[in-house]
């Protein structure tokens, strides 16, 4: 019996560790998911000096509304509020019948904010999700009015309005404003890539109807571009002066038209002026308030509801 000696094999080289060099850091220009890029000194200095920018005019009517004429226009302006705020506010109330106004405004900023976010986003649906012969022309045609003055249709759209027995009456500034171009490429570009086809597919195959899969997928899905839509629409109405002024008259106004109506005189008191200014404000102020997060954030909560 023949024994036969191992087969010597090579010594296996161990590669040496790696010399550890402290806590890695993180690149400063590579971001990973969940994390956040760190202002610096300068950013919060832009952002401070932006924000009070930003605040400035607002605080100098308050400022203005609170004070007398006189004060206003002297040649070394009023820094801090005073005490003729009730009585200022109180007498552009009066003056310019902001009662009426004011409802008046809430009436037509609200039906054009809801009519405009329905039209908008089924329109927006029907442009990113459907098929239909001459989708692409339409669409085109749409984003064409956008470059059309509105200036331009004031005279047509005012015959119009006077044949339909709408002159002076609050019709005449809700209905040509009923949807827009704007809403309409804004929720179609937000459609296109937020709901998928499978979402689509998938209520189909469940037996839903186009009016339950705009009410169950779409609308939820589309949650987030009409709040920012709704805003965007709100302020614009809210403070639309040109057309309103042409279509109302002094006795049924919105609030913007009466406004003007303060400063029509040949000396304008500018603290009554003022005080109206900052009633107008507040309301835009309350609206983001309100909804501002959720604007902000704009984040999609779930794709099906219900």
């Amino acid at each position: 019996m023949t024994m036969t000696s191992p087969t010597p094999t090579a010594p296996v080289k161990v590669a040496p560790a790696p010399r550890s060099t402290g806590p890695s850091r993180p690149s400063r220009f590579r971001m990973g998911a969940g994390q956040q890029m760190k202002g610096g000194p300068f950013a919060y200095a832009a952002l401070a000096v932006v924000g009070l920018g930003s605040l400035l005019p607002l605080y100098w009517t308050l400022v203005a509304a609170s004070r007398t004429q006189d004060e206003v226009l002297a040649p070394t302006p009023p820094f801090l509020p005073g005490g003729k705020l009730v009585g200022n506010v109180r007498t552009a109330w009066e003056q310019a019948n902001l009662g009426t106004a004011i409802l008046n405004s809430v009436i037509v900023a609200c039906s054009i904010t809801a009519a405009t976010l329905f039209f908008c986003t089924l329109a927006g649906y029907a442009f990113a999700k459907m098929r239909f012969r001459g989708r692409g022309w339409l669409m085109t045609a749409v984003i064409a009015t956008l470059t059309i003055p509105p200036q331009l249709s004031v005279v047509p759209l005012f015959m119009m309005m006077s044949g339909l027995g709408w002159g002076g009456q609050l019709e005449s500034v809700i209905l040509p404003t009923l949807v827009s171009a704007f809403g309409v490429f804004f929720m179609r570009q937000y459609l296109i890539e937020a709901l998928p086809y499978e979402l689509i597919e998938a209520a189909k195959i469940d037996g839903a109807n186009n009016f339950r899969i705009v009410v169950s997928v779409v609308l939820p899905v589309a949650r987030p571009a009409m709040m920012v839509l709704g805003m965007l629409t709100f302020v614009q109405a809210w403070n639309d002066f040109f057309w309103p002024y042409l279509a109302l008259n002094q006795q049924n106004p919105t609030l913007q038209v009466a406004l003007g109506q303060l400063s029509a005189s040949y000396t304008p008191d500018q603290s009554i002026v003022m005080a109206g200014a900052l009633i107008s404000t507040l309301p835009l102020l309350v609206v983001f308030v309100v909804f501002g997060k959720k604007i902000v954030g704009g984040i999609m909560s779930g794709a099906v509801k219900g």
